[in-house]
């Protein structure tokens, strides 16, 4: 399969497809909008569901099999922000709290970018380890908690910022549904699999969806910060995503985990990271770290990056 037939299997998807729907209706004054209890209802399904069949996953896989990969993870996690730190203070030329704050962002994980990546690598044959939902747990909290150390908060703001990220939903649920799909095992997942499995790709799409018209509501900030901001989103996911296949190949995640692991260093985050730095850094722009995120990074890996890493992982894993 060429490169052409792997951006059009891309750019054709579902997922793809519903959230430049989303931009367009946004664009076009559409009053279509989602109520704020189906987004709430759609993420927590979502990020549940990636945590539960995870841990059933790893109920059959060996520590040995994953502890080298959760370590490079968590060990990918620390060392993120502080690319994205340098990056924004020398290149965008922002303060230390705007930096810090866009370090928070990319140094944790999308889950949404996860999930496309991994449809992505299915879609063209290739097979992802079943634990790479435990490494996106691994990846969502190591990096914004490094973010914050680096803007030098007060002790008293730093810890409330980290008891938010800590007890935060998509912590809450990613590591929850871990546990309950560990613990539960195959068994479980037979009670529940027409409702986590069979609609899951379904619910994804809405989401998306919806992202698109939340990223579509950033284009007119996008327009004020100029192409700095555009550059600095891509070039961070370019690097962090090279890096992330690199070592993905490394400790024998194949073509199919390298690309997924890509897509999730190459993203930002804009559900546990804003919370956090919301709190911890409240001097921060808000429009400047989540333009970043969800109007450059995430489109560009959705539509062109995710193919991309996977390129990579099999020009150096073939």
């Amino acid at each position: 399969m060429d490169a052409l037939e792997l951006l059009r299997l891309n750019l054709l998807s579902p997922m793809v497809l519903a959230y430049f729907l989303g931009v367009a209706a946004r664009l076009l004054k559409s009053d279509l909008a989602f109520p704020e209890a189906l987004y709430t209802a759609l993420s927590i399904y979502l990020l549940f569901a990636i945590g539960f069949k995870g841990g059933v996953e790893l109920s059959h896989t060996p520590l040995a099999v994953v502890l080298l990969p959760a370590l490079l993870t968590l060990a990918l996690g620390l060392f993120r922000p502080f690319p994205a730190y340098l990056l924004a203070r020398r290149f965008l030329r922002v303060g230390r709290e705007d930096a810090a704050a866009l370090a928070a962002h990319y140094g944790s994980v999308s889950a949404v970018t996860f999930l496309a990546a991994l449809t992505f690598v299915q879609a063209v044959g290739d097979a992802a380890p079943g634990f790479m939902p435990t490494l996106v747990a691994l990846l969502e909290v190591p990096g914004i908690v490094v973010a914050l150390l680096l803007a030098k908060r007060r002790e008293g703001r730093l810890g409330e910022a980290l008891h938010e990220v800590l007890t935060g939903k998509s912590v809450v649920l990613l590591l929850g549904g871990l546990l309950v799909g560990l613990l539960s095992g195959e068994e479980g997942m037979k009670k529940v699999e027409a409702f986590f499995v069979e609609p899951f790709q379904g619910a994804l799409t809405l989401f998306l969806l919806d992202l698109g018209m939340v990223a579509a509501s950033r284009l007119s900030v996008l327009r004020q910060v100029g192409l700095r901001l555009v550059l600095f989103g891509v070039g961070l996911a370019l690097f962090h995503g090279a890096l992330g296949v690199y070592l993905g190949l490394l400790v024998g995640l194949g073509v199919g985990g390298a690309a997924v692991l890509g897509a999730m260093a190459a993203s930002a985050s804009y559900i546990a990271a804003p919370a956090a730095v919301r709190i911890a850094l409240p001097e921060a722009n808000p429009s400047l770290y989540l333009t970043a995120s969800l109007a450059v990074t995430f489109p560009f890996n959705l539509v062109l990056g995710i193919p991309l890493y996977r390129a990579l992982a099999v020009l150096w894993g073939g």
